[in-house]
């Protein structure tokens, strides 16, 4: 773990899915639809932005 870095590519390609997820969260949540969905959705952006914002990227 003392190497664990991201390629810019690949933390772009993880923020984008965190943005579609937050959408997707947002819709569901306007729809009052089901709240497992709720979680899936919050949940797969909440550990993409944490990824994105705490593992380094490389240079």
């Amino acid at each position: 773990m003392a190497d664990l870095t991201l390629t810019p590519t690949l933390a772009t390609i993880i923020f984008v899915t965190a943005c579609l997820a937050g959408m997707q969260y947002r819709s569901v949540w306007k729809a009052e639809g089901p709240r497992w969905q709720l979680w899936v959705f919050g949940t797969v952006a909440a550990v993409c932005l944490l990824t994105v914002g705490f593992i380094p990227m490389r240079a």
